[in-house]
C-alpha cells in the first residue's frame, strides 16, 4: 500500500489487519505519519518502508510478494493554491505509472484512489463517474490534482487495456475521521480544533458551499470490497458521503456538537487562497455505482462523524471545549 502511513490509508491498513491480510506500507513521510501505525508497531503482518513511489527499484522490492496494490499516495496541501505543481505532477503521474509497471510485471490488482476534485467546476447536482470534468485554465495552480488525477485515471485504464491489469478507480469525498491532519484543511477537523480552543470557526467564502461528508471508517471496507469485485475492473466510482450540507451550517453543527462557545466569521477566499482563487459552489456525489456493484451505502450520520473526530482530537491534546468530554 503506497501512503499506507496518512489518514485514510492507515485506517485501511487496519481493516486489512483485521481481516487476515499481510501488508507492506510504503510511505515517504511527506504527509503521512508513524504515529499513525504506532498502535500496529509490533503487528507481525505489517511491514513498512520509508520510501518514495519515484523510486522504482523501491516500489519493485516492497511490492515482491503481494497479489494487491492499493495506490493511496499523493501529496496534499493546505489548499489548492499551494500545492507545488512539479511535486504533484511527478507523484500523481510518474509515481502512478511507477506504480503500474511493477503491477503489470506481476499480475496484480490495483486500486487507485483519485478524487471528487477532478469533475473540477459542478452543474448543481450529484455527480455521477459518467458526467463530463469541466475545468479552469491548466496553468492555475487550483486544478493541479484535478489535472494529474485525471491522468492518474488515464494510466490506469490504458495499463488495463494494453497489459491486462485488473484495476479500479475510486474516487473519493470528503472522507473525514480521526487522524486527519488538520494542517492540511480538511473542513471538519479544523471547525472542531477551532471549536475546542474557543477561537471562531473561520468559513471561507459565504458559506453556502454544499458538500458531502463520509467517515473514514465506511470508507476503508469499500476500498477492499472493490478491488475484490470483478465487475468493478475497469471502472471509476465514487464513494462519499450521502448527507448534503452547507459549510455555515457544518460550523453551526460542530460548535453545537462541541458544546462551544466559539462564534462564527467568514474569511473571503482571496485572503486565504490568493487572488483569481475559482471555488465550486457544489461538490457531493451520486453513489448508486458503488451500491450496484458492491451494496455499499454510508452509514455513518455527520453528527456521528463530528463527534468521532472532536472525542479523538480532544483526547489527544487535552482540549475538551465547554463540555464534550466530562
Amino acid at each position: 500500500m503506497t501512503g499506507g502511513a496518512g489518514f485514510i490509508g492507515s485506517h485501511l491498513v487496519d481493516h486489512l489487519l483485521g481481516l487476515g491480510h499481510r501488508v507492506v506500507v510504503l510511505d515517504d513521510l511527506s504527509t503521512g505519519s508513524p504515529r499513525n501505525l504506532e498502535h500496529l508497531r509490533h503487528h507481525p503482518d505489517l511491514e513498512c518502508v520509508r520510501g518514495s513511489v519515484l523510486d522504482t527499484a523501491c516500489v519493485r522490492r516492497v511490492m515482491a510478494g503481494c497479489d494487491t496494490v492499493f495506490h493511496l499516495a499523493a501529496p496534499v496541501r493546505a489548499s489548492p493554491a499551494e500545492h507545488r505543481p512539479i511535486e504533484t505532477m511527478r507523484t500523481n503521474v510518474t509515481g502512478t505509472e511507477t506504480v503500474l509497471e511493477a503491477a503489470a510485471d506481476g499480475d496484480r490488482r490495483v486500486l487507485f484512489a483519485s478524487s471528487g476534485e477532478i469533475y473540477g467546476r459542478s452543474h448543481g447536482k450529484p455527480l455521477r463517474e459518467d458526467d463530463d470534468r469541466v475545468l479552469g485554465s491548466p496553468l492555475s495552480r487550483r486544478w493541479c490534482s484535478a489535472v494529474t488525477k485525471g491522468l492518474g485515471e488515464l494510466l490506469m485504464d490504458r495499463y488495463r487495456r494494453e497489459y491486462g491489469l485488473r484495476t479500479v478507480t475510486v474516487r473519493l469525498f470528503g472522507v473525514t475521521g480521526p487522524r486527519q491532519n488538520g494542517r492540511c484543511a480538511p473542513v471538519i477537523p479544523v471547525f472542531v480544533e477551532q471549536a475546542l480552543r474557543g477561537g471562531p470557526l473561520t468559513v471561507h467564502g459565504d458559506g453556502t458551499q454544499r458538500r458531502s461528508f463520509c467517515s473514514v471508517r465506511d470508507i476503508a471496507p469499500a476500498l477492499v470490497a472493490l478491488v475484490e469485485q470483478p465487475r468493478a475492473h475497469g471502472r471509476a466510482v465514487n464513494l462519499g458521503g450521502a448527507e448534503e450540507t452547507t459549510i455555515a451550517d457544518l460550523a453551526r453543527r460542530v460548535r453545537a456538537l462541541t458544546d462551544s462557545g466559539s462564534g462564527i466569521v467568514t474569511v473571503p477566499h482571496e485572503a486565504v487562497h490568493g487572488p483569481g482563487y475559482t471555488d465550486v459552489h457544489f461538490r457531493v456525489p451520486d453513489v448508486a455505482l458503488a451500491r450496484d456493484l458492491i451494496g455499499w451505502a454510508p452509514t455513518t450520520a455527520l453528527d456521528g462523524i463530528i463527534t468521532a473526530v472532536a472525542e479523538t482530537r480532544a483526547a489527544e491534546t487535552g482540549l475538551i471545549g465547554d463540555g464534550l468530554i466530562a
